[in-house]
């Protein structure tokens, strides 16, 4: 399994907006093949930035298989125009098991 990071800066004032429109996007992604989970985090320090993380199965089930999809650009178009810039994307190695204290 990989996690999707990708870093979202949104329009200021835009931020409540964005987690409303974002719980229906996350539909699609949940729909995608090769999806596990996802999770939104909102910054504390910069409250215009968003933390979204999406475990895949692979690299490829998100690069080829949901962004090369008429899924991705529905996605898109719901999240896109919150955007003041392009997301920074980056795939993650899950190196062993989750663990809480």
């Amino acid at each position: 399994m990989v996690v999707e990071h990708a870093e979202l800066t949104v329009e200021a004032g835009r931020e409540e907006e964005f987690q409303e429109v974002f719980g229906k996007a996350r539909e699609l992604l949940a729909e995608a093949a090769g999806f596990r989970w996802a999770e939104l985090l909102h910054c504390e320090e910069r409250p215009r930035t968003f933390l979204l993380l999406v475990g895949w199965e692979s690299v490829e089930a998100h690069t080829a298989g949901f962004r090369e999809s008429e899924r991705f650009a529905r996605w898109r178009a719901l999240v896109g125009p919150f955007f003041t810039e392009p997301p920074a994307v980056e795939h993650y190695h899950q190196l062993g098991p989750r663990f809480s204290g």
